[in-house]
């Protein structure tokens, strides 16, 4: 029997906003590769390379792709499981509500798709028709 509905949505709602404050052990984090086993290889903002658990409550609910943002909460040395250095505790799903935080690092680039460019966007269209140049 699967996980019920509520508890898939309760999920996916938690992870659009983003929380008040961090706590000392909690890092914003940029994920680099999905090891597998609901392992990912992140990289914290300064450029330090940790690997992460995802928690129980959003395994086979969200998806992390490769370049999004997690908040992950970083375990004591003495406390580490092996080499699994944190856990990843909120996914960044909505990155300008985050982007918005005081605590969001300079070190994470804009991506760069914006949707405040003013330019036109050219995918599915047609190009333009040789007869429009020979005018």
């Amino acid at each position: 029997m699967g996980r019920p509905k509520r508890d898939i949505r309760a999920a996916a709602e938690e992870s659009t906003t983003p929380p008040a404050q961090l706590t000392q052990s909690q890092s914003l984090a940029r994920v680099i590769k999905a090891e597998g086993n609901s392992l990912y290889s992140c990289s914290l903002p300064n450029k330090r390379t940790v690997l992460v658990e995802l928690a129980a409550r959003f395994r086979n609910t969200i998806w992390i792709k490769r370049g999004g943002y997690v908040l992950v909460d970083l375990a004591d040395p003495k406390e580490q499981k092996g080499k699994v250095e944190g856990e990843v505790v909120n996914v960044v799903r909505d990155e300008k509500e985050w982007r918005k935080q005081s605590f969001w690092p300079n070190e994470f680039p804009r991506s760069t798709y914006d949707d405040s460019e003013d330019e036109e966007s050219t995918v599915g269209r047609m190009p333009p028709s040789d007869s429009e140049d020979e005018d």
